[in-house]
């Protein structure tokens, strides 16, 4: 990975050499701290695309990227924690409703870590969260399956669809309370660390002026489409850790095919989607693809890195303290972070064409 001087860039590296990576299988067997909260908050990273008249950082996508490489492959669980944070923040950039003016700001400067639950709106028409009009306020009801961050975010930005089809984003306390309860955390095979559990909503109610969006369901959703199309950073930042474990030249090749996916990646999330540009059928159909090939690509370097890495530490890697088995499984996390049923099929056609000889492009 090429560093730019953005001072962000440096301070995650600072950030990830002196805490997060020493500290990394033990967060992974004990769970994400609040030290480690606080250090994050200290740093500026969870304003850095947020505008700078509200204290953020006012960065582009591009410093976004590299500090979120830098963060996952120091330590994914505290990375998957964080990188909840930004959705919120941009939400609220968007937003013209009352909450912005109360929460950006806090948001932006890192005084508060907000998490965010709202990929159950991708089961769409099924509705496991529902929200309805009571009083001057809103009603939620239903089941969270996925919640990241719990005990450690100060507030969530918790969504649900309505009746007529509408989406539903509002700003709530990450803490029990009335119509909100949590499960234990979920033990998992990767990522225990960053504390997710499930939520139970049975009559939470939110004022009108803690909502932040309310929009047709189709308008979100095609932004969100285009959203989980993309590569994430973290599985740049997974694999290049695995790499670090090799000898030069075992790593060398799979370097080289790791930079050139991550090139293709990044240059075409700087184009903006056909949606934005007035573009739609074949030419929409096209870029989804293309985009879905570089995903199941970067995922094959990923698994091939993190791979090599067990391979080499040998039977020690097998032990719960090593480093390569822990990035293996953050590996197989990342295959199915943000995943939805378009993804999934593109990346099951890649391993099939791949089994049988086929190379998909």
């Amino acid at each position: 990975m090429t560093l730019t001087p953005h001072p962000l860039v440096v301070r995650a590296r600072r950030l990830a050499t002196d805490l997060l990576a020493p500290e990394a299988e033990r967060v992974d067997q004990e769970g994400v701290p609040m030290s480690h909260v606080a250090a994050v908050k200290r740093s500026g990273l969870l304003g850095v695309t947020a505008p700078a008249d509200h204290g953020g950082a006012g960065a582009g996508p591009a410093v976004l990227r590299e500090t979120a490489e830098i963060l996952a492959g120091a330590c994914c669980a505290t990375w998957f924690v964080q990188t909840q944070h930004h959705t919120p923040v941009q939400t609220l950039v968007r937003s013209a409703l009352p909450v912005r003016e109360r929460l950006l700001g806090p948001l932006s400067r890192g005084e508060l870590l907000s998490g965010v639950a709202y990929a159950h709106l991708r089961s769409f028409p099924r509705r496991p969260v529902r929200v309805r009009r009571e009083g001057d306020g809103w009603r939620f009801d239903g089941t969270v399956p996925w919640y990241t961050g719990w005990g450690l975010n100060d507030v969530m930005l918790l969504a649900g669809a309505t009746d007529s089809g509408d989406v539903l984003f509002a700003f709530a306390e990450a803490r029990e309370q009335p119509g909100l309860r949590a499960s234990a955390p979920l033990r998992l095979a990767a990522l225990s660390a960053a504390r997710t559990v499930s939520l139970e909503l049975d009559g939470l109610w939110l004022p009108a002026e803690a909502v932040a969006l309310h929009t047709p369901y189709e308008r979100w959703a095609a932004g969100d489409r285009a959203r989980t199309l993309h590569t994430g950073p973290a599985v740049f930042g997974v694999a290049e850790a695995a790499l670090s474990l090799l000898e030069d030249e075992t790593a060398a090749p799979l370097r080289s095919r790791l930079a050139a996916v991550r090139r293709r990646a990044y240059a075409l999330a700087d184009l903006p989607a056909p949606h934005e540009r007035g573009g739609e059928g074949p030419a929409e159909a096209e870029w989804a693809g293309e985009l879905l090939a570089v995903r199941a690509a970067a995922y094959e370097v990923l698994g091939t890195a993190t791979t090599a890495a067990v391979v080499a530490g040998g039977g020690r890697a097998m032990a719960l303290t090593s480093r390569a088995q822990r990035l293996a499984r953050e590996g197989l996390f990342l295959l199915v972070q943000g995943q939805t049923a378009e993804s999934r099929a593109a990346h099951l056609r890649a391993l099939t064409a791949a089994g049988s000889g086929g190379r998909d492009r």
